[in-house]
């Protein structure tokens, strides 16, 4: 069943609210020149935990304690939340009613260094038990965590069956200004960006020979460096969707998981595997919402169990033209390694 809209929206702004507290935390921290902040202090859901996470976690506890009942039971799932990066918040007798998943910091090894934004990305779905899912969310936010030279930020929000929106606001609190987001309509990559993630050591070279086989096939050849298809490596699942979200990008595929899988096939592997997860893409709904198309990597719908382990790979395209002519290449490239849904 549908969740009505006037429940959506409350649940967006709850989400947005947490997500500006986060905003203007980190901004402080930034701009006072904390020390250590990209000092690694954990290992939990398969990715590292640095200083700066640590700071904001008591921030989402703070918030979600102060919901409402009608909130309640409800299951945080978040990196930092114990072992399992789960919390509940409720009554343990009451069936639960949601699961909300969040990233506080996504792009953490960006920003604590004070050289790009990274992402609060929240999303929040009906319980349905273990397999509650992506596809599950009703509501979800993004919001940009500004480095300290800053004074715009972007926040994005969708609710399922209505178009994503963009807040542009002036740190400080001036009116932001409010418009409909639009995905790039262009149906080819000369001249646009596009990329293969390849963040860390073990899976650059596979990642490489994918993203110049899929510009030797898109890219005509003898063209002239401006039709050259670009390289943005944001280190940022939400970034990522942003720049599809926004326009910027035509393209963006992180096979990550597919890679370590065709890397141990050919012997000892030793370096981290170092992966999307589930709350990495918590900002799933916003791209849908938006009209930009975003699968698995093999072309499926991206659907994952909200929590903090499960690996995921996800390719994004800003239309459907252009998810045409790359998703082929990428298939092909894939089966060319024995890799297979």
């Amino acid at each position: 069943m549908p969740v009505p809209e006037i429940e959506a929206l409350a649940w967006v702004q709850r989400l947005e609210s947490l997500g500006f507290a986060i905003q203007e935390y980190v901004s402080q921290l930034l701009t006072d020149g904390t020390p250590g902040l990209h000092l690694a202090v954990a290992e939990q859901g398969g990715d590292t935990v640095y200083a700066i996470d640590r700071y904001v976690e008591p921030i989402v506890e703070k918030h979600i304690e102060l919901w409402g009942h009608e909130c309640r039971p409800l299951l945080l799932i978040a990196e930092g939340m114990g072992v399992d990066g789960r919390r509940r918040f409720g009554s343990e007798r009451d069936e639960l009613r949601y699961r909300v998943i969040i990233d506080p910091i996504d792009g953490t090894r960006g920003l604590m260094y004070d050289k790009r934004s990274a992402w609060f990305l929240a999303a929040v779905a009906k319980d349905r038990g273990e397999q509650t899912g992506l596809q599950d969310t009703f509501a979800s936010v993004m919001i940009e965590l500004p480095t300290s030279k800053q004074h715009l930020c972007d926040s994005i929000s969708a609710i399922a069956g209505n178009p994503t929106l963009l807040k542009r606001t002036r740190i400080g609190g001036a009116e932001p200004i409010r418009r409909v987001v639009s995905p790039s309509t262009s149906t080819g990559l000369a001249g646009g960006f596009g990329q293969v993630v390849s963040f860390f050591q073990g899976t650059k070279g596979l990642a490489a020979e994918l993203m110049e086989t899929i510009a030797a096939e898109l890219i005509p050849p003898g063209t002239t460096s401006q039709s050259a298809v670009l390289d943005d490596q944001y280190i940022s699942t939400g970034g990522q969707m942003a720049e599809l979200i926004l326009g910027h990008d035509r393209f963006c595929c992180d096979l990550r998981p597919l890679m370590y899988q065709i890397q141990r096939r050919n012997g000892p592997f030793r370096a981290p595997e170092l992966v999307c997860h589930p709350y990495d893409a918590a900002g799933l709904l916003t791209a849908l919402q938006s009209g930009v198309i975003i699968t698995d990597g093999f072309g499926r719908n991206l659907d994952a169990a909200l929590d903090v382990f499960q690996p995921v790979h996800w390719c994004g395209y800003a239309n459907a033209e252009l998810q045409s002519r790359i998703e082929p290449i990428i298939q092909r490239w894939l089966r060319g390694y024995g890799v297979t849904p």
